[in-house]
């Protein structure tokens, strides 16, 4: 048995090792002095595959070390750190373009860059959103072993089967709430500036300070290759941990950038729009390692931690993604600054905050129906489709993009408000268990669970 795990985990490394080659080939070894003539970059598409089954193999590494740590550390936590290193990728995207702006800062070249920051945050938000959480529900409904599923409620109607969302993650949504409310008043301000950042950084790391003194609670009954580790000692399972956090989390990082800008090549090539590729392509790529690990999780009927997963994964880049780009605008500007954007990366935030707010008003139930799902989906792919068919001249509006942007915010807003007025006994109750949660947290007496809990 033993044999097989250790083969198991064997191939998910080797998926893992051509890329890290091609990188110590072509950016280690001349990064210490070796002449990089010596080593040809592959071509995009071959860089494209190898990367792309690198993070395949990264991801289930990743996800390994996740459930191995729930042992260890609290399961919010646990997934917490799997959150940050499955989208560190995006911040290292993002981060770039934020650089950028500040080195250019005052030129053409500088304001595009600032652009293009805003333009892959928002799009990575509102994918991880719009695909991710309405793609792993309807995923985890539909798939071959749901109806054993003890997440998924069988419902008879057209599309009324529905997930269960675990209410300790409650507390999160509250935060993510809190972190959508404020982001509603980041295009106020003419830029993501200081207060911006203390707020959303600020809400991040009070969460992370509440959920890493929470109590490690006995989960699932885990199988393969965690269960294995899970087995071993103390010492040797934490040195696994953080060996396989640090290996993933490092092929990761070094891959999604070239998958992201390998696809956006193509796509070019292709014909599409280079700022359509950065906004919805690269967070594409740098989004999917998460989504391999979230569908990894559904798989294996462990559909609320996937769930978690998904919204901890929204919380950190919807508060650490957008604070920390005006910390990196300012070091490459010099000096503070404000990191600024044009009138449709305004428009850009409101649609992803409106979003953001649709998605946890279907949430505050604790559950997600497929109807919801797949209204979520719709919205989403909708306004991608259409936002392409205006740039490649496809169809002709009476507006203009910015406006488009406004009007699909209110048709958010508007859902979610009535939402939130039909479910505001759920709201009460999920504010109760946050508020349980902070209090047992920091050694009060925890509140009763509901009867309807």
């Amino acid at each position: 048995m033993k044999r097989r795990l250790l083969g198991t985990i064997a191939v998910a490394v080797a998926l893992t090792v051509p890329w890290v080659v091609v990188w110590m080939l072509t950016v280690g070894l001349p990064a210490v002095g070796y002449d990089p003539a010596l080593f040809a970059h592959p071509p995009t598409l071959a860089t494209v595959a190898i990367s792309g089954v690198s993070i395949l193999g990264a991801a289930f590494l990743l996800a390994w070390a996740a459930e191995t740590a729930e042992k260890d550390v609290p399961s919010a936590f646990a997934i917490a750190i799997l959150a940050v290193l499955a989208v560190a990728p995006e911040y290292a995207v993002d981060a770039l373009y934020a650089w950028n702006a500040g080195q250019f800062a005052g030129t053409e070249r500088g304001i595009e860059a600032g652009n293009l920051a805003v333009a892959n945050m928002t799009g990575a938000n509102r994918i991880l959103i719009g695909l991710g959480w309405s793609g792993i529900a309807l995923f985890t409904m539909f798939r071959r072993e749901s109806d054993v599923d003890p997440a998924v409620t069988d419902r008879a109607g057209f599309l009324r089967d529905a997930v269960s969302i675990d209410p300790d993650i409650s507390l999160e949504i509250v935060f993510l709430l809190l972190a959508t409310l404020w982001a509603f008043l980041v295009p106020l301000n003419g830029g993501i500036d200081i207060f911006d950042m203390l707020v959303l950084v600020g809400l991040y790391v009070a969460y992370i300070g509440i959920v890493i003194r929470g109590d490690i609670e006995p989960e699932d009954v885990h199988t393969g290759v965690p269960a294995a580790l899970q087995a071993l000692s103390r010492p040797k399972r934490i040195a696994s941990v953080v060996l396989l956090f640090v290996y993933s989390g490092f092929v990761i990082f070094v891959a999604v950038e070239p998958f992201a800008h390998g696809l956006e090549d193509l796509g070019t090539e292709a014909g599409i729009p280079p700022f359509f590729m950065i906004q919805w392509i690269a967070p594409l790529a740098s989004e999917s390692p998460e989504l391999i690990v979230v569908a990894y999780l559904v798989n294996k009927a462990r559909s609320t931690a996937g769930f978690n997963a998904l919204i901890s994964s929204k919380l950190n880049q919807w508060t650490l993604l957008i604070g920390t780009l005006v910390v990196v605008y300012s070091l490459a500007l010099g000096q503070y600054g404000a990191l600024p954007f044009d009138q449709k990366q305004s428009g850009e935030i409101w649609l992803t905050a409106a979003q953001s707010f649709f998605a946890l008003a279907l949430l505050i139930d604790l559950e997600i129906t497929a109807r919801e799902a797949v209204t979520l989906l719709v919205l989403f792919v909708s306004q991608v489709l259409l936002e392409f068919a205006v740039i490649r001249e496809v169809v002709a509006l009476p507006i203009t993009t910015y406006e488009m942007l406004l009007i699909y915010s209110a048709v958010y807003i508007v859902l979610g408000l009535v939402l939130f007025v039909r479910r505001r006994d759920e709201f009460r109750l999920l504010l109760e268990r946050s508020v349980g949660t902070i209090t047992s947290a920091f050694g009060g007496e925890e509140r009763p669970q509901q009867a309807d809990d």
